[in-house]
């Protein structure tokens, strides 16, 4: 028996089991990661379209809601997705005019207290224990602004940042718009097409898993807008009544922020700490410093379980570290889109590993 073994068949028994899976694991492995890095490598050289077209995903889950409400009460399509797209604009118009009313408003008296903290914080190093005189001061402020200037090309041109011309700008919004509309208009044609592109013994699974995927970020994007609205309510509510100058713009960015989980309410919860510290006082800071922290646990413990629910199962962990990757990896867009990337993914895998496309596929068709 063994004169007549295959070549292959003696070197396979020769080789430990152990060696052979870890051989087997080894070149899947590799295999995954080259075609990790060839996605990697198309997101990083089409970056303007995939920016538009995620921020169009998120914007249409948003909407698509709202427009099927519509329509369901016997709108025309067409007018519901106009009604639509007009209100958001709309909304994103009269929060920019009301920011710049308020900073020109309070421009002036802020350019004053800045003044005054500057001059009072140099006087406290001066008689404080560092000693620290105005030399030692201007280099310091040297060394920080060389930091900030040399970090910040790694947080604002990451490898997804959609660019800092007027014209990629356009473009980007332009694309952004067209596919917002196309989306509200056919978004399940699209889809259709899409599944098309896969085997057809696997547009089930791919079918399924895109739906529930689909639900887990329109979930996901209304809950972070509810989230959203209660971080910058909060916070500007404890700066108007501290005083702070500007309190109505440090809500409308801590708005905008939280809609990157955890990491951006905190964030913007620091800065609104900080102008409390430097306009206000220490006092006044620590007041402030406990109704940010007291957002954030009504954030993370009433409104993330209750709203969220079962329908984004995303650890915390997961978040912090989802959203770090995102930022490393591609600046603020990373960190935008890095929490409901993993979210779809993971209910999208999980709906494909469970096997429940299965009772789909054998169900009769109506």
């Amino acid at each position: 028996m063994s004169d007549t073994e295959l070549p292959e068949a003696r070197v396979r028994r020769a080789i430990p089991v152990p060696v052979d899976i870890a051989g087997q694991w080894a070149w899947r492995l590799l295999a995954v990661a080259a075609v990790l890095a060839v996605v990697f490598y198309l997101i990083a050289t089409f970056k303007e379209i995939v920016v538009a077209f995620l921020v169009a995903m998120l914007i249409s889950a948003l909407l698509v809601p709202f427009v099927s409400f519509l329509s369901r009460h016997r709108w025309p399509r067409w007018l519901a997705i106009v009604v639509s797209l007009v209100a958001t604009f709309a909304i994103l118009g009269a929060l920019v005019l009301l920011v710049e009313t308020q900073v020109r408003a309070g421009l002036p008296s802020l350019e004053t207290q800045s003044v005054q903290a500057y001059n009072s914080f140099k006087a406290f190093l001066k008689t404080s224990p560092l000693q620290v005189d105005d030399s030692q001061f201007d280099g310091y402020l040297n060394q920080i602004g060389s930091a900030v200037s040399s970090h910040s090309s790694q947080l604002f041109s990451g490898a997804l940042t959609v660019g800092s011309s007027a014209l990629h700008i356009l473009t980007g919004a332009l694309l952004t718009l067209f596919a917002t509309i196309f989306i509200l208009i056919d978004g399940a044609g699209v889809w259709m097409f899409v599944t098309r592109l896969f085997p057809r013994r696997a547009r089930t699974a791919i079918d399924g898993a895109g739906h529930a995927g689909w639900l887990t970020l329109t979930t996901f994007v209304r809950v972070q807008l509810l989230v959203a609205t209660v971080d910058a309510v909060g916070v500007g509510l404890f700066a108007f009544f501290l005083g702070l100058p500007l309190a109505i713009p440090i809500a409308i960015i801590v708005f905008l922020a939280s809609f990157i989980p955890v990491v951006g309410a905190i964030a913007t919860g620091i800065i609104a700490v900080a102008v409390a510290l430097v306009f206000v006082g220490p006092v006044q800071a620590l007041i402030m410093l406990g109704g940010v922290l007291l957002v954030h646990l009504l954030e993370a413990h009433v409104l993330q379980p209750l709203v969220m629910g079962s329908a984004v199962k995303v650890h915390p962990l997961a978040v912090v570290f989802a959203v770090a990757a995102g930022t490393l990896l591609a600046g603020i867009p990373g960190a935008l889109f890095a929490v409901p990337t993993i979210a779809v993914l993971n209910v999208m895998v999980n709906f494909i590993a469970s096997g429940r496309w299965r009772k789909i596929e054998s169900e009769p068709a109506a």
